[in-house]
């Protein structure tokens, strides 16, 4: 997939329309991050988007997201070190971004 062939995108990336999201573009946009995603990074976002699906909102902060997947998942994944490793800097906001949703309210 191409730059051209992505849905619209905001200045910040992320989706424009959630319902435009695909695996593909998944790959596109972590790739932008340097992000080779992996069934670890796919079990988060596929999580994130049923969250999403459920609530009508993605976590709204790093820390309520850490918390959500902790309760899901347990300790050993639902801590700041483990969602750092695969979503650098913000998690919250990149896993978001790459799952298609948007951006979480509370992230900066």
């Amino acid at each position: 997939m191409n730059e051209q062939a992505l849905p619209r995108r905001n200045n910040e990336g992320f989706l424009v329309s959630a319902s435009e999201w695909t695996q593909a573009v998944a790959q596109v946009i972590a790739s932008e991050d340097g992000i080779k995603l992996s069934e670890k990074h796919w079990e988060i976002i596929e999580f994130l988007r049923e969250f999403y699906e459920k609530h009508e909102i993605a976590p709204p902060s790093n820390r309520l997201f850490v918390k959500a997947v902790r309760e899901a998942f347990g300790q050993d994944k639902g801590n700041s070190i483990y969602l750092m490793q695969l979503f650098p800097g913000t998690p919250a906001k990149t896993a978001c971004r790459i799952a298609g949703l948007p951006r979480p309210t509370n992230c900066l």
